[in-house]
Order: C-alpha cells, then structure tokens, then sequence
C-alpha cells in the first residue's frame, strides 16, 4: 500500500536532490536561494499529494465527504432526509369570541439557552375561554421538540386573548437534517442489499427513509402468514426517550409509529400485512468495580463504550453476551484494570435470555431492546 510521504521526508527528499544535481552547492546552508527553491517545492508536493488523497476519499462512498457523499446518493436513487419541523397543539385562553389568526407566532422560554418560535397553523375562536389551535415550529430540527405544559408567549399581542398560553400537546416529530454517517450507512445499506420487491431489507430500507429513523428490525411472519413485522428506534429525535419510538401501534397509529406506517403502506407489496411495532426497553444493570485508575474521565469512557456497544449491536430479542460487556468496558479509553458484574432488573431464567420473547396473535406484546443502567463501585 502506497505511504502518502510526510513534510518533513518530502524536505529531505526535495535537499537531497537538489545536493545531487548541483555539486559543490549545499542546500541545508540558511539563506541560500537553493535551500528556498527546496523548500517551496517540497511545500508544494505536499499540498498535491494532500489534494491526490483527498480525491481518492471521494472515489468510494465509504469515504467520500458530505459534497460528494450527496452526490453518490444521487446515483442510487437516495437524498439526505431533511429537518423536520416538531408539531403540536398550544391552548389559548381569553374572551369568548376573540380570534386567533393563522400564522401566528409564540415563543418559549429558553431550554438550553435557546428560544423556541412556533406559529399556528389554523385558525381558531375562543369559546368556553379557551381555544386549542394545531401549531407548528417556525424553524425545523429537533430543538423544537417540548414536553406538553410548557407556557409560551405570543410574539405579538392578539385582542382579547391572554399573552402566555400552554402547550397542549408535546411538539414531536422535529427532527434535524441527517448526518452524514446516518446517509453512508443508508447508501452502503443500498449497495449490499439492492431492493427486491419487498424482502426482508426492505422494509428496513423503508423504515430508515423517515426522518428521525435510525435503526430498524423486520421480523418476517411473526404473526401469522402474510404479516410483517417492522420495529425501528429514533435515537436523536427520542433521545429523552433514550431512542424509542412514541404512539399508539395497530391498528389506530399515532405519532412516530404512524409516521413510519404511512410511509411503509403505499411501498410494500399488497399481500403482505404489515404492523409496526415500538420495541420495549429491557434494562440491564452493569457495576464496574476496580476501575483503574478511577477517574471522572475514565468512568465516561467506560459509559460511552457501552452506550456505543447498544447503540451498535442491541437488537429486539438478541442476547447480549457478557463477553460484549467485558470487551466494551475493557477497550475504554485509559482503563487498565477493571471487575464488572451484570445483573438484568428482570427475573427470567437463563434459557429464557436466549430464547424470543412470547408473541400475541394481534401485536400487542413486543420483543424488547437492551439498554443499560451503569453503576460505579470501588
């Protein structure tokens, strides 16, 4: 494999040559006009291997930067899910009769230093008091996602109606622009497993074509024939969820998984039954004993590492081997010495951990994804 030379050997290189073509003439000596000639071409080797390298990433899509990363995409077919903006319903209250105009605009207070606008997106009359109007936010993305409760205020002053009003319902659905990571894993995804009229992959490819959607499972026939399951995790939007999805499932979906049935429905074929389903969180409990040398910024790295080991290989109705636990814990980032013991917030016996959870004939019981519960102990 080709070693792209450093600044360093291509000086060393560029004085060498120079010394072996002019005899007599020494190119280390501080002034000389040979030991400039050397160095500025030495410099500027090196910016044309660093732009040859550069070019060669954008060759393979693995590697390919945003730029050039859309436009393999673009290729295939796929483009990179949008912002989305949080919607929700805001209760106003006032006079029997004032009105509340379309488009107009609240603001919250700040969360996380920053102060949320949205805008209604309908018209509506106080009566009985109060009145409640759908709204939407103004900028889409994820920031505009707030639990239901939190007081708002109008950006300008209606007649008749009081300035502060309440979030009826949470604003859900925001979603921020999709990573490039996310975008090459759905675009590698396409070229290993090209479509094909509705297998197994997808409907996970479809799944992961909703904004907010990172992670999906199909389970093929679970409820019967004819019937495809769909479970999928939403670990930025949901993020305060710790990833999993919200609404109502089959039949009267809502929220999330309404998003996701949506978009499945008119894709898959017309035979198949398809139910998407929200997996259920099952919480394991790891304690780290012995954590050498146990610091602040050790104890995060061993977090992270087992966060990023769900995060990766967690799947509904997969074992997690505790071979997984150690290895992640063990590979964190300044750890030397560590003990662990796992215990799961579930009583079930062993041969129960490997074996696929119970399944209703209508989806009612679901199989479970893993997340973890970490404590520290000396």
């Amino acid at each position: 494999m080709f070693q792209r030379p450093t600044l360093t050997e291509l000086r060393q290189r560029s004085a060498a040559d120079f010394s072996a073509r002019l005899p007599g003439a020494d190119s280390r000596l501080r002034h000389s006009n040979i030991r400039v000639s050397s160095e500025v071409m030495a410099g500027l080797t090196h910016l044309a291997y660093g732009r040859l390298d550069w070019v060669v990433q954008q060759t393979i899509p693995d590697t390919a930067n945003a730029q050039f990363l859309e436009r393999w995409c673009t290729i295939f077919g796929l483009a990179r899910k949008g912002a989305v903006r949080a919607t929700g319903t805001i209760r106003f209250t006032g006079q029997d009769g004032a009105e509340i105009a379309l488009g107009s605009e609240v603001q919250s207070g700040a969360v996380n230093g920053v102060r949320v606008l949205y805008r209604t997106t309908d018209d509506a009359i106080i009566a009985g008091g109060e009145a409640i109007v759908p709204a939407e936010a103004v900028s889409p993305g994820a920031a505009g996602n707030l639990d239901d409760g939190v007081t708002v205020t109008l950006i300008a002053a209606l007649p008749a109606i009081v300035a502060q009003a309440t979030l009826q319902t949470a604003m859900t659905g925001g979603a921020d622009e999709e990573p490039d990571e996310e975008l090459r894993a759905r675009l590698l995804f396409e070229l290993q497993k090209p479509p094909h009229g509705g297998n197994a992959n997808d409907y996970i490819r479809w799944a992961l074509e909703v904004p907010g959607v990172t992670r999906a499972w199909v389970s093929p026939l679970e409820f019967g024939a004819g019937t495809v399951v769909v479970r999928f995790m939403m670990d930025r939007v949901r993020a305060d969820d710790d990833g999993f999805p919200q609404g109502l499932g089959w039949p009267t979906y809502t929220d999330d998984l309404a998003e996701v049935a949506d978009h499945i429905a008119p894709l898959r074929p017309v035979t198949a039954n398809v139910f998407v389903v929200a997996p259920v969180p099952h919480p394991i409990n790891v304690t780290v004993k012995g954590l050498t040398p146990d610091t602040p910024e050790t104890r995060l790295a061993v977090e992270l590492e087992l966060r990023d080991l769900l995060l990766r290989s967690a799947a509904p109705g997969l074992t997690i081997p505790r071979s997984w636990l150690w290895a992640a814990i063990a590979s964190a980032s300044g750890n030397t010495g560590t003990r662990f013991s796992c215990r799961r917030r579930m009583s079930l016996s062993r041969s129960a951990i490997s074996r696929r959870w119970a399944r209703s004939p209508l989806p009612l019981e679901d199989e479970r994804t893993w997340r973890a519960s970490i404590l520290f102990a000396a």
